[in-house]
């Protein structure tokens, strides 16, 4: 990836080395189906959980980690005040190679978004990226490195503690620059149905549906955001040539390596599909694919394409 041809962003809080403020909450689940810290809830906090997060917005992995902790999560539709007081980060380009390449992506996911919603009439409001170490106070609750890189739609604000790139290396086998670029770009996927009020929407449609059409309709927002990534890829490359030889296989061996059932295999040793919130390695494959080829937000209707 041609990191000296994208524009670093101004938007990156870097909080690393500080210590998060607050009520203690457990471990959240990643950007892919199986979380990183271990769960342990009763039946009447996973659906306390579950509803919140489909009511509220939240991705019920992070809501699963905030009633884990017994606290509250406070203003998590958007726009509310967090869940408890954090320490702000410095905002700007971070100067050290893990952050200024963060920063780099972010920066030129911005370039796109902002030319996309000006040809449609509408102007990009970009999300905050904070890189944080260890634990952070989010909207959405207080969360550990467990986690896994997230979006919390309460702040907007997409949170990652950068040493998940060696983890994405060495657990989940996708190495590379742009693997870390496809992470990136998928919560800004995130943020993006956020902003257009497709998450709202879904999650109206989740309160109404039972418990396999709530899954359903999470695997669909979550393969949205794949094609969403694959459309700044589009773009990327496109307006500015960022992409190297090997780049494309990066993301897909990224994709692939966060797919549900990839996942469980490595995790359980087997498969249920009936708990699939992401999507299968193909599917993640292929929609990230789609945005990549065409470039076109039509073409990421996952719910049409769903039903």
């Amino acid at each position: 990836m041609r990191l000296d041809r994208m524009r670093r962003s101004s938007n990156v809080e870097d909080a690393r080395g500080q210590k998060a403020g607050g009520g203690g909450l457990g471990g959240l689940g990643g950007l892919g189906g199986g979380g990183r810290g271990g769960l342990k809830l009763g039946l009447g906090g996973i659906v306390l959980a579950l509803i919140a997060s489909w009511l509220l917005g939240i991705d019920p992995r992070i809501a699963l980690g905030v009633v884990q902790g017994g606290a509250a999560i406070a203003g998590a539709g958007g726009g509310g005040a967090p869940a408890a007081s954090a320490p702000t980060g410095v905002m700007g380009a971070p100067t050290d190679a893990a952050g200024d390449a963060a920063s780099a992506v972010l920066g030129d996911t911005e370039e796109t978004w902002t030319e996309i919603f000006k040809a449609g009439g509408a102007q990009y409001k970009p999300p905050v990226l904070k890189l944080f170490s260890g634990e952070v106070v989010t909207a959405c609750g207080r969360a550990n490195s467990g986690a896994g890189p997230f979006y919390c739609p309460g702040d907007q604000k997409v949170y990652i503690d950068l040493t998940f790139w060696n983890e994405l290396e060495t657990q989940f086998k996708a190495a590379g620059d742009f693997a870390q670029a496809y992470v990136i770009a998928h919560e800004v996927g995130h943020h993006i149905q956020t902003i257009t009020g497709i998450s709202k929407q879904v999650r109206e449609a989740q309160a109404r549906a039972n418990k396999a059409q709530q899954n359903q309709l999470q695997v669909l927002m979550e393969l949205q955001a794949d094609c969403y990534a694959g459309i700044w890829a589009h773009h990327a490359e496109r307006s500015r040539q960022i992409l190297e030889q090997g780049d494309i296989e990066e993301a897909l061996a990224a994709a692939s390596a966060v797919g549900d059932d990839t996942i469980q295999k490595r995790m359980q040793g087997y498969v249920q599909p009936e708990s699939f919130t992401h999507g299968t390695a193909q599917q993640r494959m292929q929609w990230f694919k789609r945005g990549l080829e065409t470039g076109s937000m039509q073409s990421c209707d996952t719910f049409k394409a769903g039903a």
